[in-house]
């Protein structure tokens, strides 16, 4: 699944003109005195270069003659038998295909010149109070030299996401191979945890379960922390704690994606731990899978994800309207969205190198329209809550939400995620193992 940075740099170039981009890589962050948080290279940065080292900083300079400019740490081997080899000057122009690198101590002297005689700087300004004072004193620079007549300052600053973030919005075949993958080690995770669970184990038994088959598949970290939530714990939409013993009768709430060479999986599939819903757990689990079912059946190009939202939202009011917990007629109560207090959430979120990827949601202030290429999520979910007494007594502390991923091809949809069993009949026999 090799990358083409060369290419993605080349489509920047080209949809910026005459700008330059400034992005700098992720920090080491301190968790506590002298250990540091778990590193992952700030996702722009990666998209752009493939180089994973911190205290970089990446420059494309467009117009008439481009260039890829990176700032590195110099090679040092007194600290590269502590962290591991660095790539340098030298390698970030022989491996990562900069056309020019410099030490990172030489940025000050090195930036304002190729922040000169453009018309833009594309930067995301506000993100890092240090990294905007680089840019700035670097700006201020320019000034300096257009006051003798050298140099022409630029007239504006773009946030990137107006370039750069559109690009990454629609993703090419080979970062849709690296996502397919992310979701066969995710499924695998995620048919582990059902074959494995039942009745008096702990949620971070099965947190250590999905942990282990991710990284043991390749899978370098997860997307994002996984939630892991029994009994009532499946009716809180971003449980952490993930340390309460499993009871016979509970559902298990699985929200949980491994990440693949930096692109992102986000499923969530809900379970009995003992391997049989109940009647309760079973009409609302039907009713939340045709509601996911629906929100599928809606994306295709030119939809939005408000619509996607609208046909889930659309099934699960007609549901709790048959339950008694809202009241009709139907288009009055989803329009006026009595549906809210037990599902709370959006359906969708873009999906790509971030969880909640890059890409705007409103294009001149109207709900985008879907394209072939872009990635989301469907996630409808029900939630009532052990101490909701608007509900009997069987409902209370029934959490259940169904996600998938969806690419948006140029018919329809395609479900990514499909090898992850969520049918109560396939769910049932994975819990048999």
């Amino acid at each position: 699944m090799s990358i083409d940075f060369q290419r993605r740099r080349k489509r920047v170039f080209e949809a910026m003109g005459d700008a330059v981009l400034v992005v700098f890589a992720a920090p080491y962050l301190i968790r506590n005195n002298d250990v540091e948080h778990e590193w992952r290279q700030e996702s722009d940065f990666h998209y752009l270069s493939g180089f994973d080292e911190p205290d970089s900083v990446l420059v494309l300079r467009g117009g008439a003659e481009p260039r890829f400019v990176l700032f590195v740490r110099p090679r040092d081997p007194e600290r590269e038998a502590w962290d591991g080899p660095r790539a340098g000057v030298e390698g970030a122009v022989a491996e990562y295909g900069a056309d020019a690198a410099f030490p990172l101590e030489e940025l000050g002297k090195e930036l304002p010149a190729l922040l000169a005689n453009v018309a833009s700087i594309h930067y995301a300004l506000g993100r890092a109070r240090a990294n905007d004072d680089v840019v700035l004193q670097a700006l201020e620079a320019v000034r300096r030299l257009a006051r003798r007549g050298t140099a022409s300052v630029p007239r504006a600053i773009v946030d990137p996401s107006s370039v750069l973030h559109e690009e990454r919005l629609i993703k090419a075949p080979e970062e849709i191979a690296c996502m397919q993958q992310a979701l066969a080690i995710t499924a695998d995770g995620h048919r582990a945890v059902m074959a494995a669970s039942k009745p008096g184990m702990f949620e971070y038994e099965a947190e250590a379960l999905l942990r282990g088959v991710f990284r043991r598949q390749g899978s370098e970290r997860q997307a994002y922390p996984p939630i892991v939530g029994s009994g009532p714990n499946s009716t809180i939409l971003h449980y952490r704690k993930n340390d309460r013993r499993m009871q016979d009768g509970d559902l298990l709430l699985v929200d949980a994606g491994s990440e693949y060479e930096y692109y992102a999986s986000d499923v969530t599939r809900t379970f009995p731990v003992n391997g049989r819903f109940t009647p309760a757990q079973r009409r609302s689990y039907e009713l939340v899978l045709a509601a996911e079912l629906a929100a599928i059946a809606a994306v295709r190009p030119g939809a939005t994800l408000e619509s996607v939202h609208l046909a889930a939202a659309r099934v699960l009011t007609e549901g709790l309207m048959e339950l008694g917990l809202v009241e009709g007629p139907l288009d009055e109560a989803v329009e006026a969205k009595r549906y809210k207090p037990w599902f709370m959430h959006g359906t969708s979120h873009w999906l790509g190198m971030d969880v909640h990827d890059v890409g705007a949601y409103y294009v001149e202030r109207k709900a985008r329209p879907l394209a072939p290429g872009m990635v989301l999520t469907v996630e409808p979910g029900l939630y009532f809550t052990a101490t909701d007494e608007r509900v009997g007594p069987e409902f209370r502390g029934i959490g259940i939400r169904i996600e998938d991923d969806v690419l948006v091809t140029e018919t329809g949809a395609r479900v990514l995620s499909e090898a992850i069993p969520k049918t109560i009949d396939s769910v049932e026999q994975a819990c048999r193992g």
